[in-house]
């Protein structure tokens, strides 16, 4: 059977012909060069974090103090990645983290279609921003038989909250991903620097002003009037939400929900009292607040407080090994981010789909070299802290 591993022999094959990648296949040169392809306003975005990117910084960096130990005579020519997740089976224990700027990260202003394009191609399910270029309906049209889901900044108008998940459902997303940390935005120097917040120019904001209610509260048409618009959405973006609010997000819905942001034990056990489907342990990326604890040195502790409702994770992974060590430590499925976004500004959706190719050629290949055939081997082998 092909495993993901196989694709290192394809890029071999190539260097026979004196075809090397377009797109490199390691995280470092891949930031680099797609760094000096983008705008200064597009780069500061991507890359900027909150502070001075202590916490942006260790998400990454805390992944090298987990070692895994191999495990030899154990025939691992037949690799399994798959998972069950929300009653779906997927190939794969990866997908494509919300990026709320995906839609800038091409130049035709169209990068979450060709995500959605990459989604396809690979298997790895997207999860889909609430700020796009793109509608959500069209991005679902997109993915093909490839699952979806759906991130939802909750606006602080229900009608339009209520309005944006029925649209999700109706386009067939397959759950709702609830972000907690994001009601107000976190302190970015670079992007203050530069004076500049990509939302507040118009930008990504096609869900809402394709939406209906929110068409109806801005009264005029959008095209005429948008920087009225964007002062409505400004307005309407980010509801505070509270323990409280579950019954009412579980009520508009009948997808699985999804509370994107938690961190500590205790609010993962209370997101399961409360009937959360999914929990996704997640500091933004360092984007949102600066001092905290990496990601991954957190995940443990909610994957066990969650008992059996599944934890989803990301902050900071940026290859196959780190996707592993992410599952060692109890994740279900493992968020990329930033490096899929970098595949889309060297090239395009073949870019994306060649980033997430890498990244699971790497995972597949070190759970061959390690002597682990199985997800469920590479859990019971564990990670031990270095």
């Amino acid at each position: 059977m092909p495993h993901y591993g196989d694709y290192q022999n394809e890029i071999y094959g190539l260097g026979l012909r004196g075809i090397v990648p377009k797109v490199p296949v390691n995280a470092a040169l891949l930031e680099e060069r797609a760094i000096a392809a983008m705008p200064p306003y597009l780069r500061d975005y991507v890359q900027g974090g909150c502070g001075d990117e202590h916490t942006q910084r260790s998400n990454s960096t805390a992944f090298q103090h987990w070692g895994m130990v191999p495990r030899m005579m154990v025939d691992a020519s037949e690799r399994d990645l798959s998972i069950d997740l929300f009653g779906l089976r997927l190939p794969s224990p990866i997908f494509m983290s919300p990026i709320g700027v995906t839609g800038l990260c091409t130049p035709d202003g169209h990068g979450d279609m060709h995500a959605a394009r990459a989604s396809a191609a690979t298997g790895v399910p997207m999860m889909v921003s609430t700020l796009a270029n793109d509608p959500l309906e069209e991005v679902a049209k997109a993915v093909g038989d490839t699952p979806a889901m759906f991130q939802l900044y909750t606006p602080r108008d229900k009608d339009l909250a209520e309005s944006l998940v029925r649209r999700a459902e109706a386009a067939g997303y397959k759950a709702i991903v609830v972000t907690l940390d994001t009601w107000v935005t976190g302190w970015r120097p670079r992007d203050l620097n530069a004076g500049n917040f990509p939302q507040l120019r118009g930008h990504v904001l096609t869900n809402y002003f394709r939406d209906p209610v929110f068409r109806k509260l801005l009264g005029k048409p959008v095209a005429e009037n948008l920087a009225e618009a964007v002062g409505l959405w400004a307005r309407l973006f980010g509801k505070v939400l509270t323990w409280d609010d579950m019954a009412w997000l579980k009520s508009i819905t009948r997808l699985p929900i999804v509370l994107k942001g938690i961190c500590h034990p205790d609010d993962a056990r209370r997101a399961v009292d409360a009937g959360a489907d999914g929990i996704f342990c997640s500091n933004h990326g360092g984007r949102q607040a600066n001092g905290g604890i990496a990601a991954i040195d957190m995940l443990a502790d909610v994957v066990q407080a969650a008992g059996d409702v599944p934890v989803l994770f990301d902050s900071g992974v940026r290859s196959g090994t780190d996707v592993v060590k992410a599952l060692a430590l109890g994740a279900r499925a493992v968020g990329i981010g930033r490096p899929f976004a970098y595949g889309l500004v060297l090239d395009g959706a073949d870019g994306a789909a060649h980033v997430l190719k890498c990244i699971l050629a790497e995972a597949d290949l070190l759970m061959a070299v390690n002597g682990y055939p199985t997800l469920g081997a590479v859990r019971a082998a564990g990670v031990k802290r270095v």
